[in-house]
This record gives C-alpha cells, structure tokens and sequence, in this order.
C-alpha cells in the first residue's frame, strides 16, 4: 500500500504480520535484547522490510542499528525511514543522489485517545480538522494529522539532527482529487530550518492514504529541495 504515496526513485517494502524468515542481523539483537516480544517482532520484521527494499536498489543487506534518538543507520550513500504499528511494518529507502531526506509514518485509522489532539495541534490545524470532518466523516483526520506530524519529523531529523515538536509544524492536510482515499499535507515550518540549495527549508510537503486498517503518509526531497509529488499531482499510478 505504501508504495502508492512514494515516487518511483524510493524502493519499499512492507508487511502486516511478521514472517519467520525475518531475522536479527550481527549488532542488532544486542540492542534488543531486554525487550518484550512485542517489541522485538517489530524490530525485527521492519529491519526485514528494511533489507528486502536494499536490495531492491541494488545493495546488500546489512544491519539496521539505531543512531542518535534512535533514527536508523543506512548504509552510505542511502536515505530512508521505518515504521511500525499494530499489524503492519513497513521500509522505504533511496540513493542519496536521487533524494535528500525521506519520512514515512503509519498509524492505525481510528481516532486519536482523548486528550492527545490538544497536545500535538494548534487552532488552526483543529479548525482545519473541523473543515475536512464535515466534507468527510469517514477518515480519521486527528489521526492523520499525528501521522503526517511524525513523517515531518522522520524527514526532518536527518537533515538537522535537531529535535522538533508537534506544535513546531503547523500541517495542513488536503483531501484527495482522484481518490478520497489518498491526499496531500504541507507542513509549515516553525522554527529555524537548515538552508537547502541556497534557500531556508521551511515548508515540507507530504502524501497521504488509508486502506486496510490504517493511515499512512510520506515526505520525499529531492536533492533540488523540491518535493516529489509528481505522480500524484498527474494521476500517475
């Protein structure tokens, strides 16, 4: 499903149960070691995902380990971002010269517990949210706006090494035009951004879509500092 909000430069893969042939690369168990299975099926079987969209680009599989703030470790000259939630895991990864930072984020599509839409939005994003619910009762927009929330992050970290909040973005999210199952977010920028090809970064534009149980959203930069939303903006499939 992931791969209908990706441009045709990333490599994916991904999973909704977690398949026997995944294993622990050298380093890797060590890290996991202490955790409860639940936790340790996940990490397991998105670093599967992980290698099988390597060697879609060509490369060897290799160990996964986290880094700083626990954001994975790609091989050299690679981009990429994970995720997991319940039943569903999912990798996608580029070459470096074809895109400079790449987030990817999955949730399940239900409404946010109580209390947590007021800790990750402002006014705006809620009066937004208003808007999309009274056109569109049947996708859980609080939901999304917490997934699209943390694809920001996911490309964003790479790139500054910095952290950024929930209300360090504001995220706007746009239904879709050819299939109310899929749309589009921007992300402005709140706080100061790294410069990309001469210019201060300071909007992130994103895909959504929901299928299956779930919601799920990608943020793609070109080496340019413009984003791909090609395909979806021609109808491309």
């Amino acid at each position: 499903m992931i791969e209908k909000v990706l441009p045709e430069a990333v490599a994916s893969a991904e999973a909704f149960d977690d398949p026997p042939e995944a294993v622990l690369y050298p380093g890797e168990a060590e890290v996991i070691s202490r955790a409860v299975d639940k936790r340790r099926r996940e990490f397991r079987t998105v670093r599967h995902c992980a290698r099988q969209a390597l060697r879609q680009l060509g490369l060897p599989p290799a160990p996964v380990l986290p880094g700083e703030r626990g954001a994975p470790q790609w091989p050299p000259g690679v981009v990429g971002s994970m995720t997991h939630c319940g039943g569903y895991r999912a990798a996608a990864v580029a070459h470096n010269r074809d895109l400079r930072t790449l987030g990817i984020d999955a949730e399940p599509h239900e409404p946010l517990p109580a209390g947590v839409l007021d800790v990750i939005s402002g006014e705006q994003e809620q009066d937004n949210l208003s808007e999309l619910a009274a056109a569109d009762g049947t996708t859980c927009w609080d939901r999304l706006l917490f997934c699209a929330k943390e694809a920001v992050y996911k490309a964003w970290f790479p790139l500054t090494h910095r952290w950024l909040g929930f209300t360090d973005a504001a995220v706007t999210l746009h239904p879709g035009t050819i299939t109310p199952a899929e749309g589009t977010f921007s992300a402005r920028l709140l706080v100061t951004a790294p410069t990309i090809t001469g210019e201060p970064l300071t909007r992130l534009e994103g895909r959504w879509v929901r299928g299956d149980g779930l919601v799920i959203t990608t943020i793609a930069l070109l080496p340019s500092g413009r984003m791909e939303l090609d395909r979806q903006d021609s109808g491309r499939r």
